[in-house]
C-alpha cells in the first residue's frame, strides 16, 4: 500500500503552491549522517553524479565535502532514485541536508519518492521532511515519520 495517494497531495507538488523545487532535509544532520546518506546511495546502486562547480568528480567523503572552504566551488550530488526522479543533494552545511525534487507527478514517481525518503530516514533514524521551495523550514508539509515508519503528510490539504 502506497504511503500517500497522489490525489490527496497532488497540490505539495504544484509548482504554484510550492515552486518548482521543493525542498527536503533531514533536521540536526550531522557530517556522519551525511556519510551515511552517501553510502546509501552507493550501495542502493542509484545513478549518480558529483560534482564542484561544472566539474565531474569522483564521490569524496563527507567530511572532505563539507569542510571545502567558503569561496571553493559549490559541490552537488544527483541522485536518480529511479529513471524519472532528480534529487539533488546540495551541500550547505553539515547541520541540514537540503534537496531539490523534481519530476514528482502521478502516483508512480510519488512511490518512488516516498521511498527514497523513507530510505533516507531509515537509515538515519530520523525525520525527512518536505518544504515549500526556499521555506524557512517551520511548516514541512509531508515527510518521513520514524515512529510510524512512513512518508505522511504534515499538513492538511486545501479545501479544493
Amino acid at each position: 500500500m502506497a504511503d500517500l495517494l497522489w490525489d490527496d497531495v497532488w497540490w505539495f507538488f504544484d509548482p504554484e503552491v510550492m515552486g518548482s523545487l521543493p525542498d527536503v532535509w533531514v533536521p540536526n544532520a550531522s557530517e556522519r549522517d551525511w556519510q551515511a546518506v552517501l553510502d546509501l546511495v552507493v550501495e542502493q546502486g542509484w545513478t549518480f553524479q558529483y560534482s564542484e562547480g561544472s566539474t565531474a568528480l569522483p564521490l569524496p567523503p563527507a567530511e572532505v565535502v563539507l569542510s571545502r572552504p567558503a569561496d571553493a566551488e559549490q559541490p552537488h550530488l544527483e541522485v536518480r532514485p529511479v529513471q524519472d526522479m532528480l534529487a539533488i543533494f546540495r551541500f550547505y552545511a553539515a547541520e541540514e541536508i537540503d534537496v531539490d525534487l523534481r519530476e514528482i507527478q502521478g502516483q508512480e514517481p510519488l512511490d518512488a519518492l516516498c521511498g527514497f525518503l523513507a530510505a533516507i530516514g531509515r537509515r538515519l533514524g530520523k525525520p525527512v521532511l518536505m518544504d515549500a521551495e526556499g521555506g524557512d523550514g517551520s511548516r514541512p508539509v509531508l515527510g518521513f515519520d520514524v515512529e510510524a515508519d512512513r512518508v505522511v503528510m504534515l499538513v492538511e490539504p486545501p479545501v479544493r
